[in-house]
């Protein structure tokens, strides 16, 4: 059997990205990992596919008449590529509906917060004006509401005295999102993770609630 076809969707630093092509490599995603697209060509990120010899294509949302052009050029490169997968990785676009009920089951994103806490943007800025004692991030299914579908694992960290929007970030990137999302994107490509009936399903069990730091299986920790 060929293994799954993965695509990841970025915009700018990559980190999330450079994990998968990492974890892919290693073996631990057991994907092809058949391209990368970004929105933008300074995209700093771009340069671990193009270190890694993995096909790049770049599609500039600007000069395109709406969301909606856009989103229709995006879905051709996609149905050309047949991924199976497609992971989000700091891919700074509102999706169409449209679009993502063409993908939908195939979509995964990470969001820097406790989600269903401060969907959009200026997560972590947000969670220390809130005063949380906690913050962190999620992976979920990408639904038509904005970051609003069924989460499928989710990790946290106390928030410190001293920190800031930035450390908090830093912090909340290493400890979490460089975890979670390769394991995410793993259970996926080994068909145990799948959206059903609205619902996230691993290993054939809906899920009452977001998987933890906890259930990161040895490799990903």
């Amino acid at each position: 059997m060929k293994p799954p076809r993965l695509v990841v969707l970025i915009s700018g630093r990559g980190r999330n990205l450079r994990a998968l092509i990492e974890a892919q490599r290693s073996g631990r995603i057991p994907a092809e990992l058949a391209g990368v697209i970004s929105n933008r060509a300074e995209a700093e990120g771009l340069q671990y596919p193009h270190a890694a010899g993995l096909p790049v294509q770049v599609l500039p949302h600007i000069g395109f008449q709406d969301r909606a052009a856009f989103d229709a050029a995006l879905a051709q490169i996609l149905r050309d590529l047949r991924p199976d997968i497609v992971a989000l990785a700091g891919f700074m676009r509102i999706l169409t509906d449209g679009f993502v009920r063409e993908f939908e089951g195939r979509l995964l994103n990470i969001h820097p917060s406790l989600l269903p806490k401060y969907a959009g943007l200026d997560t972590h800025r947000r969670a220390l004006a809130a005063g949380d004692a906690e913050h962190g991030a999620t992976v979920h299914f990408v639904t038509p509401a904005l970051d609003s579908g069924p989460a499928v694992i989710q990790g946290r960290i106390r928030i410190g005295p001293r920190d800031d929007a930035d450390s908090l970030a830093e912090r909340v990137m290493e400890q979490i999102e460089l975890k979670i999302y390769p394991q995410a994107v793993a259970w996926m490509a080994r068909g145990e993770l799948r959206l059903q009936d609205g619902a996230a399903v691993l290993r054939g069990k809906p899920l009452a609630g977001p998987a933890t730091l906890e259930d990161l299986e040895e490799a990903f920790r």
